[in-house]
């Protein structure tokens, strides 16, 4: 008998295919005491492991490339974390074994970002990938993971670490599904640079049985158990329809009206500029340099490594526009040089902007390099700074970067509601807004960004993160400026509509989603999709949002 679930789509497409478990997690090691002659030996043990755990991180990162990489390259880093592996020798010189002390280690540490809110305790699940991959490694037993199968099947996990995600291969996984993350996860992000459709935060997933046939709808959520007949044709008549409608659409982002709205790609590095180009990117919306400074986080990368990096991206899009976001430090992305240790609650304290004042000559050195980078090419270099709260923080990074000699427009990123309800003040220090609108919805509601029990709360369909967009736009008109998004929300093709209604003026994605979201915009005319977004904003819910929206450019 047919039924119907539903999570948070986060990845658009329609699969079809028999149901298959991820691996189940490592067990937790035995807690057997050593002799003080046995610690040298276990110790060294553990260190082999975390080095052979790091290294396969690192090569899974670079076979994969792209986002993958960067991500991947990140959780090596927590392997080898200096702290972490000074836990684990203290564990293991008072009677542990090497895989029990590195259990102890991590679950201490797991605590720590659980207990410490919004960005860090999404940190969990790629900290116990970690720690699973190493105590495998020590117990001698193959890391649980993907199943084999010769035949394509959908893959139901708790969640994907990124190690994992990274590699599927597309023509024998034909989607996801997973019980937590969110849409802002790592799963979420790789699967729409795979372009695999993905379902997250269904409660339950588990329990569908091995070899059971669903269906699962990227695009909305939803997932058949045992589809009929009828549910497999009609989800296979829309998807049809999309890649005919993808297929059919090029050029410039536009309504059907004329009215343009350039579709811009979200990039972490050179890596990730040919399938933006590929997809008809009309430039870059945001580009996040933190992944240069991720490389080695004890000290910044030279000036001349970050000329050659940004160079790089600049030259691929002439006379296009790419708007680089400095230097996002602090929270999840911990740089020993610059973010403090002992913060209780790192995503509510000196992250982003606040990091970079607090060491100009990091932030003098960047803006420098994007300077040079730019000398004698033809792009519209746009630089931006990451958690601006108010006009001081405006006035601040824009008196840096004229400072630093940066012939670039200068932009604040909406990422906290107090910019949003002040845009009109800040909008005095610089030339254009950006809407971080994974950062906003997350600190407007209280809602970490990675928990799946907390994904209603960071769903960008709620009116309330609608109203704050909506503020932002506003104000960005009245002053004659720029208002763009460049969160996660933009590559909701229908709520890109909404979005474009509010009267946001250009949109920033992964690089998979552009073709949908150009697609979608050509049906309709700037008049429908202000009547959509004014419906949406008159709803109560999320839910109620986007079925509004739905039924006003459907004509209902």
């Amino acid at each position: 008998m047919e039924t119907t679930l539903r999570g948070v789509g986060v990845s658009h497409g329609v699969a079809i295919g028999e149901v298959r478990h991820m691996g189940t997690a490592v067990l937790e090691p035995p807690a057997r005491q050593i002799t003080a002659d046995e610690a040298e030996r276990e110790q060294g043990r553990a260190r082999k492991a975390v080095s052979a755990v790091a290294a396969d991180l690192v090569a899974r990162g670079q076979l994969a490339g792209g986002e993958a990489q960067h991500v991947l390259e990140a959780q090596a880093m927590i392997a080898e974390d200096p702290e972490l592996m000074a836990d684990v020798d203290r564990r293991i010189a008072v009677g542990s074994t090497a895989e029990r002390g590195v259990y102890d280690a991590f679950a201490a540490y797991r605590d720590l970002l659980a207990g410490a809110g919004e960005y860090m305790a999404g940190r969990v699940a790629d900290l116990d990938d970690v720690r699973n991959r190493i105590v495998a490694r020590l117990l001698g037993v193959p890391m649980p993971g993907v199943p084999d199968s010769n035949e394509p099947y959908v893959l139901i996990a708790r969640d994907l670490a990124p190690a994992d995600t990274a590699l599927l291969d597309p023509a024998l996984v034909l989607g996801f599904v997973t019980e937590e993350g969110g849409p802002t996860s790592h799963s979420a992000i790789l699967a729409r640079a795979l372009g695999v459709p993905a379902v997250v935060a269904l409660p339950g997933a588990g329990e569908i049985a091995e070899g059971t046939v669903i269906a699962v709808d990227g695009s909305t959520g939803e997932v058949f158990v045992d589809p009929s007949s009828a549910k497999k044709a009609e989800l296979e008549t829309a998807a049809a329809e999309r890649k005919a409608a993808l297929a059919a659409s090029s050029g410039p982002g536009a309504t059907s009206d004329g009215h343009r709205v350039p579709l811009l790609a979200n990039v972490g590095g050179p890596a990730d500029v040919p399938a933006a180009v590929e997809a008809g990117a009309e430039g870059v919306g945001l580009f996040r340099t933190e992944f240069l400074f991720l490389d080695d986080s004890k000290k910044a990368p030279s000036e001349e490594k970050q000329v050659d990096s940004y160079r790089k991206v600049l030259e691929a899009f002439p006379e296009g526009r790419v708007v680089v976001r400095v230097l996002d430090a602090g929270a999840d992305k911990p740089l020993d040089f610059l973010t403090p240790s002992d913060e209780p609650n790192p995503a509510l304290g000196v992250r982003g902007l606040r990091t970079l004042l607090d060491h100009p000559e990091v932030l003098r050195t960047q803006l420098t390099a994007l300077a040079k980078a730019a000398e004698g090419l033809p792009v519209h270099l746009e630089v931006m700074a990451p958690m601006v709260a108010d006009r001081a923080d405006a006035k601040a990074f824009a008196d840096a970067c004229r400072a630093a000699g940066l012939q670039a427009k200068f932009g604040a990123m909406v990422e906290i509601p107090s910019a949003a309800l002040r845009a009109r003040s800040i909008l005095q220090e610089v030339e254009f807004l950006s809407l971080g609108t994974n950062d906003l919805a997350q600190y407007t509601f209280a809602a970490d960004r990675q928990v799946g029990a907390v994904s209603r709360l960071q769903d960008p369909w709620q009116p309330a993160l609608l109203d704050l967009v909506a503020l932002s736009a506003e104000a960005a008109r009245a002053e004659g400026k720029s208002c763009g998004v460049c969160g996660e929300a933009a590559s909701d093709p229908l709520l890109a509509c909404v979005l474009t209604g509010l009267g946001v003026t250009s949109l920033s994605m992964g690089a998979a989603s552009i073709p949908y979201v150009r697609a979608t915009l050509a049906k309709y005319t700037l008049a429908q999709c202000a009547r959509a977004a004014a419906a949406a904003r008159a709803a109560d819910s999320a839910e109620e949002a986007r079925t509004a929206a739905q039924a006003v450019l459907s004509g209902e």
